[in-house]
Formats: C-alpha cells, structure tokens, sequence
C-alpha cells in the first residue's frame, strides 16, 4: 500500500510498505479520510520523540476490511471512526482509570503507523461504528471533537458562565460551540487572524476580536480555554480569569514554552489552572455527538488533498490558512 512516511524529521516521502494484517483483537481500515493537526507538524518538526519512520496521521475515519480472529464486535463493511489511542490497560495510571496518563502510552499516528496510508490498524475496542447519515469523510473529524470533550471533563461546566477563548483554529472553534451547548451566557473567541475570526462568527452566538483589551468584561472571564499553545495568549489568557474562574491549557504548547502565574492571585481569588491531554474515555460521546450533529462538517473542512500530496497538505495546515485539512488516500493526485 501506499504511504506518507516522516523519514527522518522534516523530511516525509511517499512510499510503498507492507499492508497491515490484523492481530487477533485487531481490525484492518481502508483510509477513507484523515485530518492533519498540531501533533503532526511537531512530529515533522521533530518536537515529540516517537521512533522514525513513523505513518502520522491519528485523526482517522473509514471503513473496516478485515477484522482478526477474536473480533465480533465489528465487521467488515462497517464505517468507523478510530480512537488512535494505545493506553496499556497495566500501568499505575491505567488502573485508575487515567489512559491518557499512562506510563506507557503511545498513539496510532505517533507511535505506531497511522493512517496517513491507504490502510491502518487499529484495535477493534478502539473503534467507533458511524450510524446512518454519518459521511465517512467527515467523520475524522470525531477524534479531534473527542478531546475537546475530554476538555470539558474538567471544567466546570456551570451554566451562565461566560467563556473566553483563545484560537478560532478548529479546536477553538470546536470549544467554543461546546460552551454554547453547556449553557454559556457568552462565548468569546480571540484570534490573530481575521479569515479565522470571520468563520467564528459564523458559528452564532459568539463574540470575536483580535484581543481580549477589545471585549468588556471588567471583572474577567469564568473560563478561560487556551487553544493555541501560544505563550503570547497562554499569558493574557492567565490575567483574564475572573475570581473563582477556571484556566484550561487546551493547546499544545512546545516544551520550552514559560508562563509567569501570580501565586497570591491563585490562593486570594480560588482560581484554578488545569489541563487536558488527548482522549479519556470521550471517544464514543463524541461520536454521538457528532451524529447528533454538534458539529457543521462544511464549516470546519476547508481543504482536502490525496495522499501523494501530504507534504502540501502539512504546508497548508502550517500556514493557518482554512482550518481543518483532510488526507483522502483514494483521491487522484
């Protein structure tokens, strides 16, 4: 089969390699689409440290072609979404019941082949059934609506809190729209950007500006969601929580990023700063959520490449330009 393989960091060259087989609890994927998203240009960048070669792609949706001699739960035929995550089900962290911890951890796309290629394995519990009505294609975008769901584990969640919200990339846009649906009295999106502000606005019910200076909210925001990794906006972000308000480092920030925090503020006003990371048992809500159709597809898809164009495809999403790039593997160059 054909795929995208990050040879060495900054290089990716598409190749022919062996098509996977399916262990016993294992089932095949023919790749129908796979997003791209800030964990694969840190692995092109060479940021994060799985072993190269190394399939990206973690964000995947297609259908089953192959299941292993264990598996009932699907078959072949069915449309999936795949969660990438890889927990060891042993580790102290595992056991109670914080996958996303684990000691162990590793991830379809990071580090084991994923479904940048015309086929993935995956284990068959880590796989979401689409229900009538569900595109295919659309449907890699469940993974990254998955953690935001787990984002939204450790808020809060009050209604008639109003949100603040750094980023009008697809993750913002995906927090901001949950904010409304966990009853918001406002939601305000900043971004750089005024192409990503325009399409923010579109959601409805959401205030945006280039910075925060521009919003009035004189005693700060409830919650604050970082989606940028950005230490520009991590550190605006952390002088906007209002008292008793909650910051939530959502964004991926690279490891050399600093954060100056106010510890008096922290004590004397009960706020609290917290983080998500990736999935924790969010997958299946989010694909029902996404069923139930939380989400506008046509307004977070804005480019589509085949396969035998990924480095593009990376180059587009590096830009900023648009917001969610979908890989198609069977689409003609």
């Amino acid at each position: 089969m054909r795929a995208a393989v990050i040879t060495t960091p900054g290089t990716v060259e598409i190749q022919t390699v062996p098509d996977p087989t399916p262990g016993p609890r294992e089932v095949v994927v023919r790749v129908v689409s796979c997003g791209i998203c800030g964990t694969d240009l840190h692995i092109m960048d060479g940021e994060v440290a799985p072993a190269y070669p190394i399939v990206p792609g973690h964000e995947i949706a297609g259908e089953v072609v192959a299941v292993g001699s264990s598996v009932t739960e699907v078959r072949p035929g069915d449309r999936v979404a795949v969660d990438p995550s890889l927990d060891c089900g042993e580790c102290h962290y595992c056991r109670r019941a914080r996958g996303n911890l684990c000691e162990n951890w590793a991830a379809i796309g990071v580090t084991t082949a994923g479904g940048a290629a015309e086929y993935v394995v995956a284990p068959a519990k880590n796989c979401f059934v689409l229900p009538d009505g569900v595109d295919t294609a659309e449907a890699a975008l469940i993974e990254p609506l998955a953690c935001a769901v787990r984002g939204f584990d450790v808020l809060p969640r009050r209604l008639a809190d109003h949100y603040l919200v750094y980023g009008a990339g697809t993750m913002g846009l995906i927090m901001a729209e949950l904010a409304k649906r966990c009853g918001a009295a406002s939601v305000s999106v900043v971004d750089l950007n005024p192409a990503r502000l325009e399409t923010a606005g579109q959601l409805g019910g959401v205030a945006t500006a280039t910075s925060a200076e521009e919003l009035t909210r004189p005693r700060g925001w409830d919650v604050v969601i970082d989606c940028t990794g950005a230490e520009a906006a991590i550190q605006d972000g952390l002088r906007r929580v209002g008292k008793g308000g909650t910051f939530l480092q959502f964004g991926v920030a690279s490891y050399d990023t600093r954060a100056t925090i106010e510890p008096f503020r922290i004590y004397h006003e009960e706020i609290m700063i917290t983080g998500s990371m990736a999935v924790r048992h969010s997958f299946e809500r989010a694909g029902e959520l996404f069923a139930a159709g939380v989400l506008r597809p046509e307004l977070f898809i804005t480019h589509r490449f085949p396969l035998a164009r990924y480095a593009e495809a990376l180059a587009q999403f590096r830009s900023g330009v648009g917001r969610k790039v979908l890989i198609t593997p069977e689409a003609e160059a």
